[in-house]
């Protein structure tokens, strides 16, 4: 077993994504945990910010300018779109490797970016080297990669539970409907008045109707997969639970030669080796992946209406964001894919 330790920095301590990052690290085997920013907040300790960190992470938090370069291995941008790109921009070159957790560099170009998240991107040069950083599609890239776009919560599930169907062409791309569900979470950590207490206790909603920025991301994806363009209709919906994400998607197929267990066989194939990939035999619900880094996926076949269902399940903030980003630390450093990822969903 691979005992080096690497030296890492969480840019951005305040927000939930900073938290999760610290949580999964902190007992991460290779994984040392040497600075902690947080501009807003500089001065205080990690713990006073997030005290289920007391007497466990008690770090000083410091502010960006003040981290220590030197023999540092990895950082995390735990930061908001549009900011992250700009810390990206003065870190390119350093030999620091960075995983970047906002959209900021996802996308396939910087007029792409401009048009779906309505900001101007000052380092397109990074928009063209970035990898993104799906590692059950793209470990191979991840592994050489100097700068990681960790993928959005919601296009981590839409892609997940489609991915094989484009990658083996049985799908019409324009006939797919994803129907998404996320925990609070996913909204940060700022409170507003959608995401106040009496608006989403005991209430339910749709929001970014036809022009959420994550459609744009998961239509690019699956487009590379496909190898033709894709046009899809994604509708998000806010829950009134702390965290996980459920999207259940449908499409017609472009062939007629399916059934439930040709699905399931694509399916598992697809995913043959893939440690966080679980194809399940009956519908997973969002507390089969709480607090943990497993995308459970159930793949249907409807001979009545002749369409995929595919429903699948993570927790947005593991798999959908620090989770993933600790997988695609792993793979960049030549570590286990699974190395300090392996929690237990919990229950209940």
């Amino acid at each position: 077993m691979d005992k080096k330790k690497y030296k890492i920095s969480i840019v951005g301590a305040s927000g939930y994504t900073g938290s999760e990052l610290a949580r999964i690290l902190v007992h991460h085997p290779n994984a040392e945990i040497v600075d902690i920013t947080s501009e807003s907040h500089k001065g205080k300790k990690f713990s006073d910010l997030h005290p289920q960190f007391s007497g466990i992470l008690d770090l000083t938090l410091v502010g960006a300018e003040d981290i220590q370069l030197s023999d540092l291995d990895m950082i995390f941008l735990a930061l908001p779109h549009g900011v992250s790109m700009g810390f990206a921009k003065k870190w390119a070159g350093s030999g620091i490797r960075i995983v970047d957790l906002s959209g900021d560099f996802r996308l396939s170009t910087a007029e792409v970016y401009e048009a779906w998240y309505k900001k101007e991107h000052v380092f397109t040069e990074g928009i063209k080297d970035a990898v993104y950083g799906m590692p059950e599609l793209h470990a191979d890239k991840i592994k050489n990669a100097a700068l990681v776009a960790n993928p959005g919560c919601y296009p981590t599930a839409s892609i997940l539970g489609l991915a094989p169907l484009f990658a083996a062409g049985w799908i019409d791309p324009h006939s797919v409907v994803i129907d998404a569900k996320s925990g609070l979470t996913g909204a940060g950590i700022k409170s507003s008045s959608v995401t106040h207490f009496s608006n989403v206790n005991e209430n339910f909603k749709a929001y970014g109707i036809s022009n959420h920025r994550h459609t744009i991301e998961i239509e690019e994806q699956l487009s590379l997969l496909l190898k033709k363009a894709v046009n899809l209709q994604f509708t998000p919906h806010l829950l009134p639970v702390d965290r996980g994400i459920l999207a259940t998607s449908y499409a017609r197929p472009d062939q007629s030669e399916v059934s439930q267990e040709k699905l399931e066989d694509l399916y598992r194939n697809y995913y043959n080796g893939k440690p966080f990939i679980r194809i399940r035999k009956e519908v997973p619900s969002l507390k089969d992946v709480r607090g943990s880094n497993y995308a459970d996926i159930y793949p249907v076949w409807d001979p009545r209406t002749k369409r995929f269902i595919v429903v699948s399940v993570i927790d947005n903030l593991v798999k959908g964001a620090a989770g993933q980003a600790v997988h695609n630390m792993n793979i960049m450093l030549d570590l286990k894919e699974i190395t300090g990822l392996e929690h237990v969903p919990v229950q209940p």
